[in-house]
């Protein structure tokens, strides 16, 4: 046959486009029909083990963590998609159903800031362009913003769905929204009241408290003196406070002491004059007061401060609000401070505490502050209406849940977090004083007062029946918190809650396609997520799946880390370490981008990148390319022959244990998540096993002079690249995928099929439609290697994407083979750097011999001396049962091999060589010694000087060699 001929360069640009826009036309990304009853969707877990062994019939079904419609993806994000990708293609090559679900957040604070900001900058405000025109414009940055992002999805290579894409104001998920408040309502599981909460005053909107990110800030506290109002002889004609805030004390409705402390006993039931205000407050005892803390005294501002709220309540203390929703002073507050923030207030309130004599002083601090986790404005506690859900009812099901084993976090560390939530759990903040979101469903009626709660918008009061066309009824202007349409992600974007009960409505059968996308595809089968929204995403879910369909809405939770520069910052545009992942896919492709991610990417910690990283994921792709470029280019003459296991080498049933190996590690690898060790482990085997010993090691077939050698030899290589790229594929699709449609596979599946390897399993569709071609994977994949030989059996032909992935299989186990070939490795590599170490050029053809020890694998390397000559350099190999004379010699199990000197090598050039650098690791040694034996020993970090012992220890066995080798010599 013809020669094929790949381009000399790889260059990812050439088809990455192309690839993805075919895998989109053919359907590729859209999963196969179930063809199951209704108990088989019991679960949505994966049945896959690390040997290959699938339910094909139960769906594998993810859902996207929802990008926010605010802006591009970053470098967390790609990431994030990369992991999904990687484990949606592995399982849709192991023929199961898949389906990996796009869409994306409305983002109600950030998205809404996106468009005050750009507001600002022509001089209006929301409330300028009225609710309305602010949600069109709104609506016409998400959809500016969506386009971006689906550019970057596609560009990632990221294998969704398309055709069914949601977004969480869409129609589907407004209707669950409603359906969910209402149905908590009705269960008394949302209610509305006056409480404090977290306010941003930037963002004019409460946050719920995982919303609120503490941080360590300067500050001060500020020393004050109360005066006591007509003290009585022996009183104290004034009190001491401290407060990091005091502002707030505009706000103070008492001051508190504990009722043991005896210095304050006196003074219990008696007044205090509020400073620069006209009013006076009590004094009170209680128990929450420390009094050894301080003074042992505390002003109580139950408006701004939740654990003095608490003590209002029980002292039926007035609550004063002292701001106005943007945080600055309102007018209960003396008039010379109102309108001010509270920065500006809070000094000016110092200097006339001074003036007056009632400012002892400050003292600097730092305290954890509260900011918004959205624009990182200070928080403000606020009294405020506001909505809000009881959550422990919720919780104590979700703890159920993790308890029963119903969801599992991988790594298990994260069990903690999610435990430690739940179990301290306080009812969430759901309102939110925005314009752009889902609207409180609830509306308050102008004649009677009361309130309709609804799923649809209603026409009359439910109460007193009053008309919402005579304009008696006022929605609630509050919308809610974003995270409560994507705590309904997993279900409601499948159809939750229409077609939760339509098959039994409709009083059918799941046969011959399911009935809806919730009844196939729920629960779904893992979430992939980062771990900065355990709180705000992953536990709410939970707590909604349980509440709402009865079932966790997955089974495997995988928490990754964060994407962060190589100082271990967070990436940001303050710090300018950011890195766009369209500009690495431009520069090194998505394929390099997305194998360095996931090879870096370890259970448990965060992956540290710059722009350099991305070399290591842009080699190993020219690496698979340049390997099937050679591969292909030898068809030239050739003919492909059908082989059975007989026809193959000790070398070719090597290098099918290898693949075998990898094939295993890599499943095993993927069904616990372990990313990086599924990247290393084919990384490992293409590299270095497949390319670095077999490949080179096949050169002595092509050297042959039998041509059916050569037609045998291509034909086995040909079976182990096309194998080899459908282990690959998960990891580098659009390279493995290229290459993939170059193979001859017509000729490789006819030979297999002549080759009588095995008979693959027709897994008939009821459908009278022709097969997709994720029906013909999942056909395909039960026939990926015949049980009872070593050689592939898959008769696909197709696009790779839906390729079967690697089965392993014990008939390619061989111990005996795999111990022979680790010796020649050791042997071969030890004769490499033992040329290095001589500083021989590597095409200079050496003369060596070889001291076998008898009764060992060692002995292989008799049988093998063409091998050891090809790759380690060597013309000839003299087997001895002694030590050459004028020799350099290294030893390994069972073996010694030695390097002759003879006329092909400038004897005194190396033993000068040699004499040099003995010299200078003897002066090495000499710095260690003076080094370890002074104050550096006694005061350096032990592990440090454990190390500079190591490097001592190096140098020492070094210098032994040497001076071996110059005696050799």
């Amino acid at each position: 046959m013809k020669g094929i001929e790949l381009e000399k360069a790889y260059n990812p640009k050439d088809f990455e486009d192309r690839l993805y826009a075919q895998w989109e036309k053919e359907g590729c990304f859209k999963p196969a029909k179930v063809h199951c009853t209704a108990a088989d969707s019991s679960s949505g877990s994966a049945d896959t083990d690390c040997s290959g062994k699938t339910d094909n019939a139960t769906p594998f079904t993810v859902v996207i963590p929802p990008p926010n419609v605010t802006g591009i993806l970053h470098m967390g994000h790609a990431l994030n998609n990369t992991l999904q990708d990687i484990v949606i293609r592995y399982q849709r090559m192991n023929g199961r159903p898949v389906l990996w679900l796009p869409g994306t957040d409305h983002a109600g604070i950030a998205t809404q800031n996106v468009v005050e900001r750009a507001l600002k900058k022509e001089g209006l405000s929301r409330h300028d362009l009225g609710r309305d025109a602010f949600i069109e414009r709104t609506w016409k940055v998400k959809k500016e913003h969506h386009a971006i992002i689906t550019k970057q999805l596609k560009k990632l290579g990221a294998s969704v769905d398309w055709s069914r894409e949601r977004f969480t104001m869409d129609e589907g998920l407004s209707k669950a929204v409603r359906h969910v408040f209402v149905s908590l309502y009705e269960r008394g599981l949302i209610y509305r009241g006056n409480y404090l909460v977290n306010w941003c005053p930037s963002c004019t909107t409460a946050l719920a408290d995982d919303e609120v990110e503490h941080e360590d800030t300067a500050g001060a506290m500020y020393h004050i003196y109360y005066e006591i109002d007509n003290p009585k002889p022996g009183m104290p004609a004034r009190i001491e406070i401290a407060t990091t805030r005091p502002e707030t004390l505009l706000g103070d409705t008492a001051v508190a002491v504990h009722p043991d402390d005896e210095r304050y006993k006196s003074i219990v039931g008696m007044k205090v004059k509020l400073p620069l205000t006209n009013r006076l407050i009590p004094v009170i005892a209680d128990g929450y007061v420390d009094k050894e803390f301080g003074t042992g005294v505390v002003k109580i501002t139950p408006a701004h401060d939740h654990n003095d709220r608490e003590v209002g309540k029980r002292h039926n203390l007035e609550a004063i609000n002292i701001l106005n929703n943007d945080g600055t002073l309102n007018e209960n507050c003396p008039e010379r401070y109102r309108s001010l923030s509270c920065k500006k207030a809070r000094a000016l309130i110092i200097e006339d505490l001074q003036e007056a004599g009632l400012y002892k002083g400050e003292e600097k601090i730092t305290h954890s502050v509260g900011h918004c986790y959205r624009c990182h404005s200070v928080v403000e506690p606020y009294l405020s209406d506001q909505w809000f859900v009881k959550m422990k009812p919720l919780a104590e099901k979700a703890l159920k849940a993790w308890k029963d084993g119903d969801i599992v976090f991988y790594p298990k560390k994260w069990e903690n977090t999610y435990t430690h939530w739940m179990e301290n759990i306080r009812d969430w903040c759901i309102s939110r004083q925005l314009w752009w979101g889902h609207r409180i469903p609830v509306w308050y009626c102008a004649d009677c007062g009361k309130m309709t709660v609804s799923e649809n918008d209603p026409d009359c009061c439910s109460s007193c029946g009053a008309k919402a066309a005579d304009g008696k009824l006022r929605q609630d202007e509050d919308v809610l918190d974003t995270w409560f349409s994507s705590w309904l992600w997993p279900f409601s974007t499948l159809g939750w809650p229409e077609n939760a009960q339509e098959g039994e409505k409709k009083g059918e059968s799941r046969t011959t396609s399911c009935i809806s996308d919730f009844k196939t595809f729920y629960p779904t089968s893992a979430l992939v997520t980062a771990y900065d929204i355990i709180f705000f995403w992953v536990s709410r879910m939970v707590m909604a799946g349980l509440e709402f369909t009865g079932k966790a809405p997955f089974k495997d939770i995988y928490i990754h880390g964060l994407v962060r520069d190589k100082q271990g910052r967070k990436m940001s545009k303050s710090l300018g370490n950011g890195m766009d992942p369209l500009d690495i896919i431009e520069e090194y492709g998505s394929d390099a981008l997305k194998f360095t991610l996931a090879f870096m990417c370890a259970q448990g910690q965060d992956v540290l990148v710059d722009k350099e990283s991305f070399k290591m994921g842009s080699r190993f792709a020219n690496k698979v390319w340049n390997a099937s470029r050679y591969i292909l280019g030898n068809l030239e003459g050739r003919t492909i022959v059908p082989l059975k296991d007989g026809d193959l080498t000790e070398l070719d049933i090597w290098i099918y244990g290898r693949l075998n190996a990898a094939a295993q590690a890599s499943r095993s690898a993927l069904e616990g998540y372990r990313y990086n060790d599924g990247a290393q482990s084919v990384y490992e085997y293409f590299w270095n096993d497949f390319c670095d010993w077999y490949v080179e090691a096949t050169k002595l077939s092509f050297r042959n002079t039998d041509e059916k050698e050569k037609d045998r030899a291509v034909s086995v290589l040909l079976n182990v690249l096309e194998e080899s790229l459908r282990l690959l594929h998960p990891y580098l699709p659009f390279v493995t995928e290229e290459i993939y449609s170059f193979l001859p596979m017509e000729e490789i599946v006819s030979c297999r099929k002549r080759a009588g390897q095995s008979t693959p399993s027709s897994r008939k569709t009821q459908s009278a439609q022709a097969p997709t071609p994720a029906q013909t994977a999942q056909s395909a994949s039960s026939s990926c290697v015949c049980e009872n030989g070593i050689l592939p059996s898959s008769l696909y032909k197709g696009l790779l994407i839906n390729a079967p992935y690697p089965v392993p299989s014990s008939a390619r186990e061989n111990e005996k083979t795999a111990e022979r070939f680790a010796v020649l490795q050791n042997l071969i590599r030890s004769m490499r750097s033992l040329r290095t170490e001589c500083g021989l050029a590597p095409d200079l053809k050496l003369d060596a011999a070889l001291l076998i020890t008898p009764g060992t694998p060692a002995e292989v390397c008799t049988e093998k001396t063409e091998l050891i000559g090809l790759l380690a350099g060597i013309k000839h190999i003299d087997f001895v049962k002694i030590k050459p004379a004028e020799a350099v010699g290294t030893v390994g199990d069972g073996f010694e091999a030695f390097i002759l000197v003879n006329a092909k090598i400038d004897k005194a050039q190396l033993k000068a060589r040699f004499e040099k650098e003995l010299e200078s690791e003897k002066a090495a040694i000499a710095r260690y010694d003076a080094k370890l034996s002074g104050s550096f020993a006694q005061h350096a970090p032990a592990e440090i000087v454990e190390a500079e012992k190591e490097k001592r220890s190096a140098s020492v066995r070094r210098t032994e060699k040497l001076i071996e080798y110059i005696k050799s010599l």
